[in-house]
């Protein structure tokens, strides 16, 4: 009886354990990077605008109010109205929904393939890294929205279009980051004791190099969300982003 109440009690302990190491990580972020800290809150707030848009806007996204066309900023219509009367501040708020989803998914697209390439010609080296930066060279020299803007005129407009172009056009040129990570940790001592001992390359890349190389992954990643907002915000001025 007594140790089938200790078990009852086990799952609490371990969720108050778990909620103490939160806390802490949370006060321990504040105190040493606080404008790290800052960046999460921002971050997590646009986050929890975009998800719950339907609940927070207090107007339809196009409800349209003809009597209240061209309004300014009050306290009915926050950022005022457009010329067809629509609320400025639900349709910022619906934006951002549209801007996080392409944001977050261009990003990991771009990064992962970052990753492959990187990973793959920095550890292999050779021929396969010598073609393959020169590629990534070539890539480099055309402007980013020159690029974009010819492929999307070809490929046409929508949101699985833009995510994608976006995605390869930056993790081709993420690449030499991730590769300059790789080149690092593979002339490291345990890289050649696990090739020593027989490991396989598919091994010590995902048991040695992958998680050495996070760091960079990672700062990649964050670094890449606000990029390519930007740039589909820029697409959409001109009329090639995702449609309306």
């Amino acid at each position: 009886m007594t140790e089938i109440t200790y078990r009852s009690k086990l799952p609490s302990s371990q969720l108050t354990h778990k909620r103490g190491a939160l806390q802490s990580f949370a006060v321990r972020l504040f105190c040493e990077n606080p404008l790290g800290a800052f960046g999460a809150v921002v971050c997590l707030i646009f986050l929890f605008v975009a998800i719950f848009a339907d609940l927070l806007a207090p107007y339809g996204f196009n409800q349209i109010m003809p009597s209240n066309r061209l309004k300014p900023p009050s306290w009915q219509f926050w950022f005022g109205t457009d010329q067809f009367g629509r609320d400025v501040f639900s349709r910022v708020l619906y934006g951002a929904r549209l801007s996080i989803t392409v944001g977050l998914t261009a990003s990991l697209l771009a990064t992962i393939i970052s990753v492959v390439i990187g990973i793959t010609t920095g550890y292999l080296g050779g021929k396969t890294d010598m073609v393959a930066q020169r590629f990534v060279d070539a890539w480099m020299s055309f402007p980013d929205i020159v690029v974009l803007i010819v492929v999307v005129a070809v490929v046409g407009t929508g949101m699985p279009q833009i995510i994608l172009v976006i995605g390869c056009l930056y993790g081709v040129a993420g690449s030499r980051i991730i590769r300059g990570a790789v080149l690092s940790a593979r002339e490291q001592a345990f890289i050649h004791a696990a090739q020593s001992i027989g490991g396989s390359n598919t091994r010590v890349i995902w048991r040695h190099i992958l998680p050495n190389v996070m760091p960079p992954i990672i700062v990649l990643f964050t670094m890449r969300v606000g990029s390519v907002i930007l740039v589909e915000s820029a697409l959409s001025f001109l009329g090639m982003g995702v449609p309306p």
